[in-house]
């Protein structure tokens, strides 16, 4: 599971903190100082730290050449810098039969919400919760406008995506001519050398960064996120010990973990390593990233997404109007945090 869903076995204390010693550290504070800055910070609660890093990611726009230039785009020149840009790109690449889309230029990664969309908000001034996390729904203007944003890209508006066909990424791979664009992060490129190798190798893909509103008041990428190893506090304690020591082994060989699989450990080490650097468009994780912020996480944060979902799909598939939408997610959402 992502933070943003083990967070809660954190906040209802069902965890065993990290056993520093049992993981190969002289301190807690080595702990910290082997990770980049702020990854641990999800995994830490009332001065405790609950988890080690699997994993960080964070997602950019990979991007089908061949189906840029068959309709007479440039992909070095043209692929989209805007949301805006998105929408026109994707029309031009659009192929459909009646109502069915048969090829699409892009589409979203619609479950996952807190990492992909929610930052699209953020770009145009609002936010999810308020900083001091009491209200819900922050920016009235800026929801409307995403929510408007996604009822015109769904099939009551111009059509060009919907969260009733097959994920984008998964059809990415296969470069059959269906798919010219996805969301997603670099262990992407394992998966395409894994299931498409000659896809792989034909330098006919490439990664650009995650898009901005022509209007945005804040350069916002998608949100990062981790997934942390971490040890049932219910256990007997030489039972987490060893739990501990095993995670270590897990994470002693960060670079090889990278080299064949393509996730991130994101230790200080790896990061400045040539072998990160050496990962095709890694600079480009690497940029979107240095802008971003980890994935907003909570003891309810995977309530939370659900209702983000909910909205999503009303305005795109059920006719509500954003307004409407808005209003229910704001209720939903605050409810939520009220309870909590």
């Amino acid at each position: 599971m992502s933070i943003e869903d083990e967070y809660a076995y954190i906040v209802n204390e069902r965890l065993s903190p990290v056993d520093f010693e049992a993981a190969g550290y002289p301190s807690l504070q080595a702990v910290y100082d082997a990770y980049i800055s702020g990854v641990l910070d999800p995994a830490t609660y009332k001065g405790q730290l609950y988890g080690l890093p699997l994993e960080l990611t964070n997602w950019c726009i990979y991007l089908n050449k061949k189906v840029f230039k068959d309709v007479g785009l440039d992909p070095e020149k043209d692929y989209p810098k805007t949301w805006e840009e998105m929408v026109e790109v994707s029309e031009k690449i659009a192929v459909r039969e009646g109502e069915i889309l048969n090829r699409r230029g892009f589409d979203f990664r619609y479950p996952y919400h807190l990492v992909s969309t929610v930052p699209m908000v953020e770009q145009l001034g609002g936010k999810l919760i308020s900083d001091d996390g009491k209200t819900a729904i922050v920016n009235d203007e800026a929801w409307l406008k995403f929510l408007k944003f996604m009822q015109e890209w769904g099939p009551s508006g111009k059509n060009l995506g919907s969260p009733t066909y097959t994920n984008a990424r998964k059809l990415f791979n296969k470069d059959n001519n269906d798919m010219g664009m996805c969301l997603t992060g670099l262990y992407q490129q394992g998966r395409i050398k894994s299931d498409n190798p000659d896809f792989y190798n034909s330098g006919e893909w490439m990664v650009v960064p995650f898009p901005v509103f022509k209007n945005a008041v804040k350069d916002v990428p998608a949100a990062y996120y981790g997934h942390y190893y971490m040890v049932n506090g219910q256990k007997p304690k030489e039972n987490q010990q060893m739990a501990w020591k095993f995670v270590a082994y897990m994470l002693s060989h960060p670079e090889e973990y990278l080299a064949k699989v393509n996730i991130v450990q994101p230790t200080v080490e790896l990061m400045k390593s040539e072998t990160y650097k050496s990962m095709p468009f890694s600079e480009v994780f690497t940029n979107d990233m240095a802008k971003g912020h980890i994935v907003y996480y909570g003891e309810n944060s995977a309530q939370i997404q659900s209702h983000i979902v909910e909205a999503i799909q009303s305005v795109m598939l059920a006719g509500v109007s954003p307004e409407d939408a808005l209003k229910t997610l704001r209720r939903k959402v605050q409810e939520v945090l009220d309870e909590g």
